[in-house]
């Protein structure tokens, strides 16, 4: 039987188990999208029960498909939304609260009340003092559910990402680890020691004891319980979404960039071993552990990227699926007038405004629901913009963007971001490249390639979009999305 790989692509919105062969092509795919809970303003949770159960089915499923294939599966790659944060009984597993997701910003009066630290929280972790981070969802936990901080204290709770949740899950208990890089997105994580930072636990009063170990990115994470996937697995492979996407467009190299369009857009540049923080508002992140080195990168968050079409589709009916946007974005003239600041969850880098809300500007009696909908794309666009100037102004340079997830499949929008970056914008034969980058790690760890760069030539560039309008016209969309900017965070101050 041929050897293949299992991914575990635990998303926002939906979770994906993939089959990736010995040649690392995708074989096989299951996917099931689960519900979201927006409990007040500005709160975006998960059951912790729907992950679960969404990411068993599609494993089982996939597996059973690798078996009908002739496949035979010899290890499990993870890979994750990052941040998103679950504290759970230890005994029973049970979680003693929904998980508070990445986009929530029910801490920001908490992260307010702590800006002081900012400074000197950078220097330590190279993030910013802001709701986005797993520390202040934790604190937020102990301090509102009944008992929480008393258990916690007395070492009966533990604190997971996605990724050690679904771990602890999977091995039956026995395993409470996570990685480098989803360490790195907790605002709790020394990027100089890479262990937890002792200070940084007491000044948000977190339990040590509450905390997963530490591994590198492929390394042993445990053997899964045969009753609950029919096979005992090991996980060897485990990422943050964005750094496995990273891995999977072969950015391996000191100055490579990606970006990835999901339910946000994460632009990440391979700053190489050593550390490097940005003048511009972006972050410092691991890219990734391997064999006791680390290399970091330069990291631009986007929170509303597809959620703002899923919004056209789900809250607002202008769209029946997101792949119609394409069709009706080219229909629509240039100058039609409307710009769209996508902050329904505040806005990220780099302006770092936790308050902002959602806004269009430029309405009249002849905008339709097309015009929104076109909007809605170019936002993605402006956004990612903002984060190659801020790139650009850290003495980086970007002349080419590799760009991936399930909204480069739209052309209309590729061809937009090159227009409005300058940039030749590359998109590769596969795009879910979160996926194959936890699979390149597991194949890794399996000794199915001797090193990271053997994985480089696996995802060839499949189209390459370049610049088709003038800088003129480029100046004018630019001058126009930064003054609907200016008043949305304007509209954010009024209402603090």
């Amino acid at each position: 039987m041929t050897t293949a790989i299992l991914t575990i692509d635990q998303g926002t919105t939906s979770s994906r188990a993939i089959i990736f062969d010995e040649n690392f092509k995708p074989a096989f795919a299951a996917q099931q999208e689960y519900q979201q809970y927006y409990p007040a303003r500005g709160w975006v949770e998960h059951d912790p029960e729907d992950i679960w159960e969404t990411t068993v089915s599609v494993c089982q499923e996939a597996l059973a498909a690798a078996r009908e294939k002739g496949l035979k599966v010899v290890g499990i790659g993870l890979v994750n939304q990052r941040e998103t944060t679950l504290v759970w009984e230890k005994k029973t597993g049970k979680p003693v609260y929904n998980a508070i997701v990445w986009q929530d910003r029910r801490t920001a009066n908490a992260c307010k009340a702590l800006q002081q630290y900012e400074p000197w929280i950078t220097e330590k972790t190279g993030l910013r003092m802001d709701p986005y981070f797993s520390a202040t969802k934790i604190k937020w936990i102990l301090d509102n559910v009944s008992g929480a901080r008393g258990r916690a204290a007395r070492g009966e709770l533990a604190f997971g990402t996605v990724d050690s949740f679904l771990i602890w899950r999977l091995t039956g208990g026995k395993t409470h680890v996570t990685d480098t890089t989803n360490a790195s997105r907790t605002n709790l994580f020394n990027l100089s020691t890479l262990q937890w930072d002792e200070e940084l636990l007491a000044l948000f009063n977190i339990p040590a004891a509450m905390m997963p170990e530490i591994r590198h990115c492929a390394d042993d994470f445990g053997l899964t319980e045969q009753h609950i996937l029919s096979e005992s697995l090991p996980i060897c492979g485990v990422a943050g979404d964005q750094q496995a996407a990273l891995i999977g467009q072969g950015c391996f190299n000191k100055g490579e960039t990606k970006t990835t369009f999901g339910t946000g857009s994460f632009a990440l540049v391979n700053t190489g071993d050593r550390l490097t923080y940005s003048s511009h508002n972006l972050l410092t992140t691991v890219a990734y552990t391997l064999k006791e080195q680390t290399c970091y990168a330069i990291e631009g968050s986007i929170f509303v990227a597809g959620a703002a079409v899923q919004w056209l589709r789900d809250s607002m009916g202008m769209l029946s699926n997101a792949a119609e946007s394409e069709a009706i974005a080219s229909s629509v003239a240039d100058d039609h007038g409307l710009v769209l600041v996508p902050a329904f969850t505040g806005l990220g880098a780099p302006y770092w405004s936790p308050q902002a809300r959602g806004a269009i500007y430029g309405l009249t009696r002849s905008s339709t629901s097309a015009h929104v909908v076109r909007a809605t794309l170019e936002s993605v666009a402006y956004q990612t913009q903002d984060l190659v100037n801020s790139i650009k102004s850290d003495n980086i340079p970007v002349t080419c963007m590799k760009v991936d997830g399930g909204m480069v499949q739209n052309s209309w929008l590729c061809q937009y971001l090159a227009d409005t970056l300058n940039v030749t914008v590359v998109r590769p034969e596969v795009m879910e490249t979160t996926a194959l980058g936890a699979a390149f790690l597991a194949g890794l760890q399996l000794g199915m390639r001797e090193n990271l760069h053997d994985f480089a030539t696996l995802n060839p560039t499949e189209a390459q979009f370049t610049s088709r309008i003038d800088e003129t016209l480029r100046t004018q969309r630019k001058n126009r999305w930064n003054a609907a900017v200016q008043a949305t965070l304007l509209m954010a101050k009024a209402e603090a």
